[in-house]
């Protein structure tokens, strides 16, 4: 059962340019509907999917990773590119990461790409406890949806599955690494006051693309999502800017880039420092097989944790912040918030494994590594 009215992916036929649109992280396709519908209004096919674990219940989010939903967009794209001509590539918040990956992988076959506030990292430190995190809590309370306007439709989850949010983080790492492998026209949109993606997200793409023809759009009125906020016309008309100038050839492709060339060149560098001289007596690996066996490694035998007082307290502070974070996953009961448990959890485990690690080493207090 949908939680979220209306959160169905959609095609809607029209010429033989079509138009793929991407939602983002735990929303749905109500995000993008009007931005969609605008595209087919002009004449355009359009496919903008629901992506798997999205519109439903963030616990059903919490069972699907980042293949998952690059795998429905992969899907959409092949559907669509078999009903037209020409396809682009438009992708909002997450959906921005997705439509990057498809390009880094499939660029050769999409005319252009416009990204709307693309999420490919976030540098806050709290993002990286999500992989310790995800096991202990299932999901965070998410704040007041990031749009201008009043009185937006409902369009994504209250809360914030940890585990899904993990799994976006290894998506970020890829599409950040790869972006020098974007070389086709683009747009890169972006507001300037939003809450939810750091507008620094999109100078990483413009900064970090290898295409020639790069399109900045600045939205000053509306705030994440900006389709179902002020400047939605504003959005729509700058889309269709993009498209035209694309199909006209006044926007073009980056030059050709082989990244078989760097390979190859990379491939010579390292043999170039190989040498086959063959006069040595003996090889490394003779010497490993003439060592002694004194000589090696021989692993300690582990011996049984003795706890101090100090251990003890922390042992009894993880087992309390343990239970209270339970309680507070499960059910309704709250006295001090999250955070002030997830600190006190973590601390605890810091302590034991401290004064453990501390306990036979030769170190006086204030050595230096």
């Amino acid at each position: 059962m949908n939680s979220i009215s209306n959160s169905a992916g959609f095609t809607l036929a029209g010429g033989k340019i079509g138009v793929l649109v991407i939602h983002g992280f735990t929303g749905s396709p109500v995000t993008i509907t009007p931005w969609a519908k605008y595209f087919n209004q002009i004449g355009y096919t359009v496919s903008a999917p629901c992506l798997p674990g999205h519109g439903t219940d963030w616990q059903k989010l919490n069972e699907t990773t980042w293949p998952d939903w690059y795998s429905s967009v992969e899907q959409s794209f092949l559907e669509l590119k078999d009903k037209c001509d020409r396809v682009f590539v438009a992708g909002f918040s997450m959906g921005g990461s997705l439509a990057l990956r498809l390009c880094q992988i499939r660029g050769s076959e999409v005319e252009g790409l416009i990204l709307l506030n693309p999420s490919i990292h976030d540098r806050r430190f709290i993002l990286k406890l999500t992989p310790i995190l995800k096991y202990f809590i299932p999901s965070i309370k998410k704040g007041a949806t990031d749009i201008a306007a009043p009185n937006p439709p409902k369009h994504s989850y209250g809360r914030t599955p940890l585990k899904a949010l993990d799994s976006l983080r290894k998506l970020w790492q890829l599409a950040e690494r790869d972006l020098y492998l974007i070389d086709l026209p683009v747009m890169v949109a972006y507001s300037i006051n939003d809450h939810a993606v750091d507008p620094e997200n999109s100078m990483t793409v413009i900064d970090n693309i290898f295409s020639v023809d790069i399109r900045e759009v600045v939205f000053e009125n509306s705030y994440h999502n900006v389709p179902l906020d002020y400047d939605a016309d504003l959005l729509n008309t700058e889309s269709k800017l993009f498209i035209e100038d694309v199909l006209s050839g006044s926007l073009q492709r980056g030059p050709d880039f082989k990244e078989t060339d760097l390979v190859d060149a990379e491939f010579d560098s390292i043999i170039s420092g190989l040498s086959l001289d063959q006069s040595a007596p003996t090889t490394y690996l003779d010497e490993l097989d003439n060592f002694d066996e004194v000589n090696r490694f021989i692993p300690p035998n582990p011996r049984w944790l003795k706890l101090d007082q100090t251990q003890r307290a922390s042992a009894a502070a993880f087992i309390g912040s343990s239970i209270y974070l339970l309680l507070y996953t499960l059910t309704d009961f709250e006295v001090f918030g999250v955070w002030p448990a997830v600190i006190g959890f973590l601390g605890s485990i810091a302590t034991i494994i401290w004064r453990t690690a501390r306990k036979d080493d030769d170190l006086e207090d204030g050595s230096i590594l």
